[in-house]
């Protein structure tokens, strides 16, 4: 048997120390480089926010509203590139959290969930404020863990972030019962993560790649889908280079936005239900479809059967393997990191016979624009998001909520960076848009980050408030305010003959002095005048502000492509 040595004696002793399950939780967190939590206390997450008193280095911020968390863990995830983390007690907070579970999946954002839950004696009994939320978040997570025995903790934590933000990411759920958070070990760091079976960086098929290649040196008619994935993957200097050897136009879905330079001569704008009309018709004529980290999903095709009928071969550019072929079939199938597949192409990649195709794409720029009827007498919304990207020069992070508002910052903001569009894309989450912009205020504290969002939206985490005026995040909100649920309006409007129903939001708060009674200044313009001089004021002030944008109820998102057709069948609506 080996004698031990003194020294060796106390290095162990030292090493191992007896601690809770809750403190362990905290180590980890700081260990895998948490720099902030957000968070909403109950009965059985009591020991961590207990374990949080000895912690000073440990950051959490408590929001007045579960969802509020995990938007906000959410909103700093996707500004950040980090894993967003967020906390909350058994039963109601833990349901609570759902909508943003879903919000992160359907978006491949980086997540650690953590839950409280009932102690282990009286799991399955119904026990005051028990859910089975493993049960309940199962379709919505992409793994899942219920903590019985505190020695798995350690690991699980550090697999937790492991898994949430390698291959195609997502959020993880880490169910603590509350004994278990109270339970000691003996803590001993470990970063050691042994996954048998998952595989999130799958080798570049190179032999596909080069099929690519020899795909654009025979295309007259290509075009690049550049989707979310461009983003998550850091590869926008990559799709920049590939671009500029291969002389292919781009056109971005939603949640691609910002991966590809805006003002770049080459770039059409976004696609699909609300794209450009430049975007639509490049689709519908092109001879090669290049998808990258887009999941050809239903708003970005439509009709499915009239989507890109001229395309002789569509490559499809995926990290996950489950989405070539789901929704539209590929001829060439790149599976990997897209930022790997666009390193081995650009050695390799030709330019394509694009130039008159070039020429056509920007005959259609020139004469269909993105269009809106302005008024002097009038605020309208289109000129108010002009005048935020003018005044910013397109270097702002700008986090949306989901309705008319959404489309218009996406058809009029020009991002000049990645990661600077913050959306809910997949779900569509009225709610997401002003709590994800202090998670992302947080995450980038030297950047201005500007919140947009909808009358409605806006009441749906507007209590959140509270939490930038007592932390001074200067984050400044924006409410286009039209009185009504726009594009819902919208839809009965153009679909259901104008057979409006529970869509009047007349009865919503002053939201100046909402924001005046949470202690944050206010400002409300209606016309032009007024929006210009009031936002300028607005930016010079330090903390957070609200500029309620009053605007015509009777204002519509075109282009627009109804559910049913196909994307060259475009409303553009009457500017005349």
């Amino acid at each position: 048997m080996e004698k031990i040595s003194i020294s060796k004696a106390q290095s162990l002793q030292h090493s191992e120390e007896l601690i809770t399950g809750s403190e362990v939780l905290l180590r980890g967190l700081l260990k895998e480089g948490v720099e902030c939590v957000f968070g909403y206390p109950g009965g059985n997450v009591l020991y961590i926010y207990d374990a949080m008193v000895n912690n000073p280095e440990f950051k959490h911020v408590l929001t007045r509203h579960e969802q509020g968390a995990i938007h906000a863990a959410d909103g700093y995830a996707r500004s950040t590139g980090k894993v967003g983390v967020c906390i909350a007690t058994s039963g109601p907070g833990a349901t609570n959290l759902v909508t943003g579970i879903a919000t992160a999946y359907m978006d491949s954002v980086p997540l650690v969930i953590i839950t409280g839950n009932v102690p282990t004696t009286v799991m399955g009994m119904d026990a005051f404020q028990e859910a089975d939320i493993m049960s309940i978040t199962m379709s919505i997570t992409k793994h899942s863990y219920l903590v019985r025995d505190v020695h798995d903790l350690p690991r699980i934590i550090h697999e937790a972030f492991y898994i949430a933000n390698t291959g195609r990411k997502g959020p993880v759920l880490i169910d603590i019962p509350k004994d278990v958070s109270n339970y000691k070990m003996l803590y001993q760091p470990t970063t050691d993560i042994n996954l048998r079976g998952y595989n999130p960086y799958p080798s570049i098929n190179r032999m596909e790649i080069d099929r690519l290649i020899q795909a654009i040196a025979a295309a007259e008619k290509p075009i690049i889908i550049a989707g979310g994935g461009v983003v998550y993957s850091n590869a926008s200097n990559e799709l920049l280079e590939f671009v500029e050897l291969t002389k292919i136009p781009v056109t971005s879905t939603l949640l691609g936005l910002g991966g590809f330079l805006s003002g770049h001569d080459l770039w059409l704008g976004m696609l699909g239900h609300h794209g450009t009309y430049t975007a639509n018709m490049a689709i519908q004529q092109a001879d090669l479809i290049i998808s990258m980290g887009s999941r050809f999903d239903d708003r970005v095709t439509m009709k499915v059967d009239g989507f890109a009928p001229c395309a002789k071969q569509i490559v499809h550019i995926d990290i996950d393997p489950a989405e070539i072929g789901k929704n539209i079939k590929a001829n060439i199938a790149c599976i990997g990191d897209i930022k790997d597949v666009l390193k081995y192409a650009n050695t390799k990649a030709v330019p394509s016979q694009s130039n008159r195709w070039i020429d056509t794409i920007q005959e259609n720029k020139t004469k269909h624009p993105l269009r809106y009827k302005d008024s002097e007498s009038k605020l309208k919304p289109q000129f108010v998001i002009e005048m935020i990207h003018e005044t910013t020069g397109g270097e702002a992070i700008i986090t949306t909520d989901v309705g008319q508002h959404q489309m218009w910052v996406a058809q009029f903001y020009k991002f000049n960076h990645p990661r600077s569009l913050i959306t809910s894309g997949g779900l569509g989450t009225m709610g997401f848009g002003f709590p994800s912009a202090i998670g992302a205020q947080i995450g980038n504290p030297d950047r201005l980050v500007i919140s947009v969002n909808g009358d409605g939206g806006m009441q749906m985490c507007a209590q959140e408030m509270a939490i930038c005026a007592i932390h001074q995040i200067p984050v400044k909100i924006v409410v286009i305010n039209n009185q009504v649920l726009g594009m819902v309006k919208q839809q009965q409007e153009i679909v259901y003959d104008k057979r409006y129903s529970q869509i009047d939001l007349a009865g919503s708060p002053n939201f100046v002095k909402l924001a005046e009674a949470y202690g944050i200044k206010g400002f409300r313009a209606s016309n032009k005048a007024e929006a210009a001089h009031i936002w300028q004021e607005a930016l010079k002030i330090p903390g957070p502000v609200l500029v309620e944008f009053v605007i015509p109820k009777e204002e519509n998102v075109y282009p627009m492509v109804l559910a049913g057709t196909t994307l060259d069948q475009m409303i553009m609506g009457n500017f005349d």
